[in-house]
């Protein structure tokens, strides 16, 4: 009976890699557009889809960051600037997407902009804190996927949304984690609902890289300022030697565990959006891989307790 098991799971993993790897037959008429083209995962992929021919709309938060990027790049690429967290932009951006595609539609979005700062204990932040992260990661990327839709659905085309690992497991407080789940979750429903209309989507979740949202001096300087704000009662309860303790970890996971193949991540997005058949989910990194991803599976409570073993201790804390 085993051997039939073994069998069968043998011809569905060359059933499902030989799918996989089926790709689509010409890519040079497919319009895709990109957010957050300044630098980092979205800069390169704009340059990597336009060099394998498609007529790429890349999105960028300054006008320096868009003349860079047609300056440097080979292919069918055209430029705009675009904040996601401005309805007007928003607005704008939308109809110059539908002036360029025409009656073609959008076959590609991918939602790429994002930011991460402030992280830190949660008691640190403020309100405020999330709504910023939130406003970027989160409702950017529904705000700009609504106003898009109408022109996927025309060309029964695919949305790719970058979440992370950390949209499975919350690592830090902050709002990253929050953003990214909620990524997640509005991935997820946005797959199921446009199902009967032929438009696919996937989640790209990277694990930890080495991009200007990764940068440990802004951490650090933003960590910084929420820890010079506490009341004092509150620094008290954590020691004054508590911060430089933390940023020491930060620093040592950081060097560790960041990747600096950006290409990782933007091979992933390029499978969504080139293959006949794209996942539902890509897991981008090693860490991503055989850490957090098998993490999330775990109960909570061992994630608590390694999470708790590797961070910096409370000088008062409950004993």
């Amino acid at each position: 009976m085993w051997l039939y098991v073994v069998l069968a799971a043998l011809a569905w993993a060359l059933g499902w890699l030989v799918r996989d790897r089926r790709t689509l037959p010409c890519v040079t008429d497919k319009h895709v557009f990109i957010t957050g083209c300044d630098t980092g995962f979205g800069n390169l992929l704009a340059r990597r889809l336009a060099q394998r021919g498609y007529r790429v709309l890349a999105a960028c938060l300054t006008q320096d960051g868009a003349e860079s990027l047609e300056r440097g790049c080979t292919g069918h690429l055209r430029t705009t600037l675009l904040d996601v967290t401005r309805p007007d932009s928003v607005r704008r951006a939308a109809e110059w997407v539908r002036a360029e595609v025409g009656e073609k539609g959008l076959f590609g979005l991918v939602n790429n902009a994002g930011v991460a700062n402030p992280i830190g204990p949660t008691e640190w932040m403020v309100a405020e804190d999330y709504r910023r992260v939130v406003a970027v990661n989160a409702l950017g990327a529904i705000e700009v996927t609504l106003a898009l839709l109408p022109l996927l659905k025309r060309a029964r085309g695919r949305v790719v949304n970058v979440s992370s690992v950390l949209g499975r497991l919350s690592a830090n407080g902050g709002g990253y984690c929050v953003s990214k789940f909620c990524v997640e979750a509005f991935s997820d429903s946005l797959r199921r609902d446009m199902y009967h209309f032929g438009v696919k989507v996937s989640i790209v979740e990277p694990g930890f890289f080495r991009t200007a949202v990764t940068n440990l001096e802004g951490i650090e300087g933003a960590l910084r300022q929420r820890w010079e704000r506490l009341a004092p009662d509150t620094r008290l309860s954590y020691g004054e030697d508590f911060f430089d303790k933390y940023l020491r970890v930060q620093r040592l996971i950081m060097n560790i565990v960041c990747d600096t193949d950006l290409g990782k991540v933007t091979a992933c997005m390029e499978h969504a959006l080139g293959a006949r058949h794209p996942r539902t989910r890509y897991s981008a990194g090693w860490d991503a891989k055989l850490l957090w991803l098998p993490a999330s599976y775990l109960p909570a409570c061992l994630v608590d307790l390694a999470l708790a073993t590797i961070l910096p201790k409370p000088a008062h804390r409950v004993r």
